[in-house]
């Protein structure tokens, strides 16, 4: 009986979206929108069946989607080891953190004509956008995750005899998991803005690249629909790891 409750409470959400698209087909059919500035949303639809069928689209997005990847997992676990460390050593913390804070500040974009000239105009120009990107939030939000678990906790353990490693990884880690999964989330979809726009800029190949190459080309269907995947994968990143965080830390919490 309760699954049959909450079935119309979910379908009742996707309503806004449904009357949202309706409209939309509506004002640009009835030509109340020039289809040049807006085309229909059928248009829209077909014209990414087209891009996908054609290959077009899907080889876009897979490069998008491999400079993403790898970019923001070597960012986070780099991010997350160092965060760990200065979280947990006050000589670490006292160290690196006025270069963090120096650092931290300065948007992913920013750093974009100093790696252009570092590396030049390749696939490791990306990779390194979104790797910083990833990196100070996810160091950040990690350091001050492990910083804030109350230390009697550390004490207990280390009565028990738990060793310093130990109660880092066992102790420590566990308790700054919602912190670190926030910035993990957050920056999830943070990395999808930011390599679209470096492939805007600088990239010939990307979903950034096929938007700038519809703009060249006044193709507002292509355009939308590399807004509607941006859209998606913002979306299906954050909520991959909220999901994520919830099974861990539930678990976590029950044992």
């Amino acid at each position: 009986m309760k699954n049959d409750r909450s079935l119309p409470s979910s379908a009742l959400g996707f309503l806004p979206i449904i009357v949202f698209l309706v409209l939309w087909e509506a004002v640009t059919r009835l030509g109340i929108i020039p289809r040049q500035i807006l085309p229909p949303f059928t248009t829209v639809v077909g014209e990414a069946w087209t891009l996908m069928v054609n290959g077009m689209l899907i080889h876009h997005f897979s490069m998008s989607l491999m400079r993403v990847l790898i970019g923001f997992t070597t960012g986070s676990i780099a991010g997350l080891i160092f965060g760990l460390l200065m979280g947990w050593s006050d000589g670490v913390q006292k160290t690196f953190s006025p270069i963090v804070s120096f650092l931290y500040p300065i948007p992913a974009l920013g750093w974009l004509p100093i790696f252009m000239i570092w590396f030049g105009i390749n696939e490791l120009l990306p990779i390194a956008i979104i790797f910083t990107c990833s990196f100070f939030p996810v160091l950040y939000n990690t350091a001050s995750g492990v910083r804030n678990v109350d230390r009697n906790y550390v004490q207990v353990a280390r009565t028990l005899g738990k060793g310093e490693g130990t109660i880092l990884l066992t102790v420590l880690f566990p308790l700054a998991l919602p912190s670190i999964f926030t910035g993990l989330r957050l920056e999830a979809g943070m990395a999808w803005r930011v390599i679209i726009a470096a492939e805007m800029v600088a990239i010939p190949t990307g979903i950034g690249a096929l938007m700038m190459r519809a703009e060249s080309l006044i193709r507002m269907d292509i355009i939308i629909v590399c807004l509607m995947v941006l859209s998606v994968m913002c979306f299906s990143f954050e909520r991959f790891f909220y999901f994520l965080e919830k099974r861990i830390t539930d678990r976590w919490q029950i044992g």
